[in-house]
């Protein structure tokens, strides 16, 4: 999502002030050092390792194998052919009582062997399986029979019981595409947006690239890519991400929504309470590997490096580069309200606390009258300054007031009650919609801990929202967290009739703590520039959201097209017609498909899509011709979207081929024009992942709506959307008011208009009518009322409540 923003950003070789900082570090020791963060990362989790290094047999086969072996040497049956006792031979000899003993020693060690050999045998195999792309590049609903068998193979070497990490040891490396295909298909991708003049210089830069530079920079990649777990990731997030020196707030981070319109309960400490121990017990399944590994269409399993670092993360501020700190286990969040901070344990001995209990210990904050002390309450503000900033500032900090910062950077995550409501309201749907939307990215400026992985958002009238920092995982991660939080707390934990938490209070639990800061004059002046600096960002960014309600996903699926293609292309349709003209757009996609794969570019503004937005504008074209011109965009882009899933895009060879330059100090005009590219179009899909969780035909209203982040250039956009059930899509706009080129709502007039200017093509030139309610007719407020009693939970929770 806001990863655009950051790419624009990045320049390894500079400083916030423009200095120089030499990457001295030889390449190929940066390439061994790679590979050796990847081996630390499979030691550290050990167990984990171990149960995913067996998959998909489990630890008690070996007791079965043995117990085979042992019962067919006992019939007088030898199956290892002769290798048991040549075994017992090279076994010291301890005397005749012990005979037996080196027998079953024997067995033991042959009946590993065998063992190892065979699941050795099943992950050879099934990455092998996995390495298969054939179906992804099929037409949508057809599959033919090598796909089948293929599918059919998996299944059977995939085994019965699948955890989280499961397939980890046995997905696929991350392949690097042929310089000469990348450089091929950017020229393409730039080809509609560039002067024939500008074209034919950028072309022969490419020749020259390829001639003198590409092989060399080639080579290391690939030595790169046998030797780490992924040849791009980590250098993705310590260059894009971590040495980034911009503020975290609205260049990084990113939001994500509540249900729309309705809020289970307006009781704001409630709300927090069910919350909070919902994302508990995800972490609890999550510790537990209980979560389904997720798979694409599916079938093919994706990648599940990126959930490890959900919880307990905090992103530490360096002068040069920032780290990520990640705690095996935190039983406690941070809390903000009303410019203080307080620390609230989150378990007892008996475990978990019930969310009644944790309802209690928010709502003590919420009824505490101490005054916030000087300058604590805008201390946040900090971790929204410039990254080198904040890291001289926290080193102070760090000595005068060691306990308190510890408390927030090694709390699960950071819970924030806002003193206003937020969300969807009858007076004003347009503007209170925009509100919700900034004060989920921004805030105030000093009411979120931008380090932490995220923030969970409380709103007094029991909203919820979410801040997420971005470098840790990209948005499918905290999308699927937040999907379980929504479903878990309003369905399985539920809400008495007078809105609070189910369940009795515990009086008996301590007082939250409160957390004391010693703030010496100089850290007060640093905290005054942050804030200042910190509302100038966020005065300046210009959000609009609106749900469109004219159509959704099921009419797109009855014109045979891909939904994702459809806005896609209708999103340049609305851009030109809001700029008059074309730009380079990012779209982001997964490459999760590949061991610790992150995202990927997809171009979507293509030749094609440009010569539909042309002939939309033409009045002498007629609508079949119109159609047809829409139907190859859509084809278009759909093939550039399953070449980047598939390891075949553009941007991320590109930005690796860069890194290795800029190692090797050796300058390329080429890769230099690349990466001073603008993105003045940003755009992002929210994939709804677990649709049983919620439905969607009954009750479309209980679904998130999405989230959004800030554009990823001064004069350009920032466009997210989500399909909401079957007949609504919302759609999260983000610009900068500085700018005098863009303007939210208008581009979001311009998309409600190229929607329907698109979708009258596929019903003889009608405009859909709205299927849903628009949001004039919605309504805020309680509305937990209108779900039958068994979907707003009214069954106990679930024995993992407590742990």
């Amino acid at each position: 999502m806001a990863e655009a923003h950051q790419a624009v950003g990045f320049r390894p070789s500079l400083t916030s002030d423009g200095a120089e900082v030499e990457l001295s570090a030889p390449v190929l020791q940066e390439i061994y050092l790679s590979g050796l963060r990847s081996w630390k990362r499979h030691l550290s989790r050990f167990w984990n390792d171990f149960l995913t290094g067996v998959f998909p047999a489990s630890p008690l086969s070996w007791l079965f194998l043995f117990s085979a072996i042992q019962l067919a040497w006992f019939l007088q049956l030898d199956p290892s052919l002769g290798l048991m006792e040549k075994i017992k031979e090279l076994l010291p000899d301890w005397g005749g009582q012990h005979h037996r003993l080196r027998g079953v020693l024997a067995a033991a060690l042959f009946a590993s062997c065998l063992w190892g050999a065979l699941i050795f045998t099943l992950h050879v195999a099934l990455r092998l399986l996995l390495s298969y792309h054939g179906w992804l590049l099929e037409p949508h609903g057809a599959m033919s029979s090598p796909t089948k068998t293929w599918l059919a193979l998996v299944r059977i070497f995939s085994g019965r019981k699948t955890m989280l990490f499961s397939y980890q040891r046995s997905l696929p490396r991350q392949p690097v595409p042929s310089v000469q295909d990348t450089v091929r298909k950017y020229l393409e991708s730039v080809r509609p947006i560039l002067s024939d003049e500008d074209f034919d210089w950028t072309s022969a830069l490419a020749q020259e690239f390829l001639r003198l530079q590409a092989s060399l920079l080639q080579w290391y990649l690939q030595l790169k890519s046998w030797w780490a777990s992924n040849y791009v990731s980590d250098w993705w997030e310590e260059f894009v991400y971590l040495r980034s020196r911009r503020s975290l707030m609205v260049n990084s981070n990113y939001y994500m929504m509540d249900f729309l319109y309705v809020t289970p309960t307006p009781v704001q400490a409630a709300r927090a309470g069910n919350a909070v121990h919902a994302l508990l017990l995800y972490r609890h399944r999550l510790n537990r590997q209980e979560i389904l590994p997720t798979l694409l269409m599916g079938m093919r399993p994706l990648c599940s490096a990126q959930y490890e670092k959900i919880f307990n993360t905090t992103r530490i501020p360096g002068v040069q580069k920032d780290h990520i700190r990640h705690l095996r286990d935190s039983r406690h969040v941070a809390v903000f309200h009303r410019g203080r901070f307080f620390r609230v344990g989150t378990h007892s001995q008996s475990g978990l606390l019930s969310p009644r209990a944790l309802e209690q210990q928010f709502q003590r904050i919420l009824d505490d009258p101490s005054p916030a002390c000087p300058q604590e309450e805008h201390l946040a503000a900090l971790t929204a300054a410039p990254r080198d900033v904040w890291a001289q500032v926290r080193s102070s900090l760090k000595i005068q007031a060691k306990d308190a910062l510890e408390a927030v950077e090694g709390a699960a995550f950071f819970v924030s009650l806002d003193s206003e409501p937020a969300g969807l309201t009858r007076e004003d749907p347009a503007a209170s919609l925009d509100a919700y939307a900034r004060a989920l990215l921004a805030g105030r400026g000093h009411d979120r801990w931008f380090d932490k992985s995220f923030n969970l958002i409380v709103f007094s009238n029991g909203k919820l929202g979410l801040s997420v920092e971005h470098s840790w995982a990209d948005c499918p991660i905290s999308g699927h967290m937040w999907e379980f939080t929504l479903a878990t707390e309003c369905f399985q934990l539920g809400y008495s009739a007078d809105g609070h938490c189910k369940g009795h209070p515990e009086p008996l639990l301590p007082q939250p703590q409160r957390l004391h800061w010693d703030l010496p004059e100089k850290i007060r002046l640093s905290i005054s520039l942050a804030l200042r600096g910190a509302k100038t960002l966020s005065g300046n960014i210009d959000c609009h959201v609106f749900p469109f309600s004219h159509f959704g996903k099921s009419f797109i699926k009855r014109c045979h097209l891909s939904s994702d293609s459809f806005i896609q292309v209708a999103l340049q349709l609305a851009h030109f017609r809001d700029r008059g003209e074309f730009c380079l757009t990012y779209e982001s996609t997964m490459t999760r498909l590949f061991l610790e794969g992150r995202t990927e570019t997809v171009r979507s503004c293509t030749r094609e899509a440009c010569n539909f937005v042309r002939a939309m504008e033409d009045k002498e074209k007629t609508e079949p011709q119109r159609r047809a011109l829409f139907r190859l965009a859509v084809e278009k882009h759909q093939a550039l979207l399953k070449a980047a899933m598939s390891g075949q895009g553009v941007d991320r060879h590109l930005f690796a081929l860069y890194i290795v330059s800029q190692f090797l100090h050796l300058r390329s005009p080429f890769l230099d024009q690349v990466h001073s590219e603008q993105w003045q179009l940003a755009t992002s899909q929210i994939p709804v992942q677990q649709i049983h969780l919620f439905d969607v035909h009954n009750y479309p209203d209980y679904v998130s709506s999405g989230g959004g982040f800030g554009p990823a250039d001064d004069h350009g956009y920032g466009v997210s959307y989500i399909f909401m059930g079957d007949d609504t899509i919302t759609f999260h706009i983000s610009s900068k008011k500085s700018s005098t080129k863009t303007d939210s709502h208008r581009l979001g007039q311009h998309i409600e208009d190229a929607l329907l200017d698109v979708a009258s093509l596929f019903q003889e030139g009608q405009r859909p009518k709205p299927r849903c309610r628009g949001l004039q007719e919605e309504d805020s407020g309680h509305r937990g009322g209108s779900l039958p009693c068994h979907r707003r939970g009214s069954g106990a929770p679930t024995k993992s409540t407590n742990f």
